[in-house]
């Protein structure tokens, strides 16, 4: 097998054709509502954030409205997703800090946007890249962490760390859209129980197949 500087380039063009047009399945209408969501995703699934975010943004409009909203209302409302309190709690004091220090805008650069309660890289990352068109860094969720490993373009475990060697690895100009690949990908074909090694893209270039 090939070392993975030599392999990411193919693994890329592979799946940028196995996933044309690949973006962000949380559905949003702003950087703000982005944010919330993205905030809500941690260890959930898109889909059912997908479910509860069109109630929540019509009773909260913008940051002003959930800066206002009652951490026991909103801790009921974001229950299904898991970590409410603390998602209740970050999603209230990140929208108080945007009104205060951002007139009420959602930042556009990694250094602002890692300040407001609840983000981490990973949000961050995905909010540049999804609305603002921005490539500061590589958002690694749970598929690219699992991804990166079988693959062999990471032998980290913390997240911080695995966005450091595939910044290394991957040419800038795909930043914005690996995430959305390998989630993709990790969703339809690399499963955390049981990839789907025969029907696999990839599997040519990858150091795992055939060992699940």
């Amino acid at each position: 097998m090939k070392p993975a500087k030599e392999r990411i380039k193919d693994i890329i063009k592979i799946l940028h054709k196995e996933y044309p047009g690949a973006h962000t399945a949380l559905r949003h209408k702003s950087a703000f509502e982005l944010l919330i969501s993205t905030i809500l995703s941690a260890q959930c699934t898109d889909r059912r954030v997908n479910k509860i975010t069109p109630g929540l943004f019509k009773k909260y409009k913008d940051a002003r409205g959930f800066a206002g909203a009652r951490q026991q209302a909103l801790e009921k409302e974001v229950r299904s997703t898991g970590f409410y309190r603390n998602k209740a709690k970050n999603i209230i004091a990140s929208s108080k800090k945007i009104i205060v220090n951002f007139k009420g805008k959602v930042p556009d650069t990694m250094e602002a946007l890692i300040t407001l309660p609840g983000v981490a890289r990973k949000t961050a990352n995905i909010v540049l890249s999804s609305c603002f068109n921005k490539a500061e860094g590589i958002a690694v969720d749970t598929h690219v962490k699992r991804l990166s490993g079988r693959l062999g373009l990471s032998g980290e475990n913390d997240p911080n760390k695995i966005e450091e060697d595939l910044m290394a690895l991957v040419p800038q100009k795909h930043w914005i859209v690996f995430n959305y690949l390998f989630v993709n990908h990790g969703r339809a074909v690399c499963m955390a129980r049981k990839p789907l090694c025969g029907e696999c893209s990839v599997a040519r270039l990858c150091p795992s197949t055939g060992k699940f």
